[in-house]
C-alpha cells in the first residue's frame, strides 16, 4: 500500500488502509440521484378552514340592541356568558361595559 503524509493544522495525517476505504465512495452530492426514485412529499393535515371573526348584531338573540348575541354567535359561546361579562366590566369597570356596549352598538351592522 501506498501511504502518503498530509500536513494539517492539527499534524500530520497519513493516508492509509483505514482511510482508503473512505475515499472510495465517490463525492458527495445533496440530495438522491436521478436513478432513485424521489420520497414522497410529507402530507401536511389541513384545518378547516374558519370563518373570519366579524363583530355584528344579532336580530334574534337579542335583550337591547344585539350586541351580546353577535358577538356571542361570532365567538360561539352562549350570549348569557357574553352578557355576565359585560355587568362585571360595567361594575367593575366604572362604567366602562356600558360605554363599549355603546359604541359596538354604534358601529356594528345589523345582521
Amino acid at each position: 500500500m501506498d501511504e502518503t503524509t498530509t500536513t494539517t493544522s492539527t499534524g500530520p495525517i497519513t493516508d492509509g488502509p483505514i482511510l482508503d476505504g473512505l475515499t472510495d465512495a465517490g463525492p458527495i452530492t445533496a440530495g438522491p440521484s436521478s436513478d432513485e426514485p424521489a420520497a414522497p412529499a410529507a402530507i401536511k393535515a389541513v384545518a378547516p378552514a374558519k370563518k373570519p371573526f366579524r363583530l355584528h348584531r344579532s336580530r334574534s338573540d337579542k335583550m337591547l340592541g344585539g350586541v351580546c348575541g353577535g358577538l356571542a354567535e361570532s365567538l360561539d359561546v352562549d350570549a348569557g356568558l357574553i352578557r355576565i361579562g359585560l355587568v362585571a366590566l360595567t361594575v367593575f369597570g366604572f362604567g366602562a361595559g356600558v360605554l363599549i356596549y355603546a359604541a359596538a352598538w354604534a358601529l356594528a351592522p345589523v345582521e
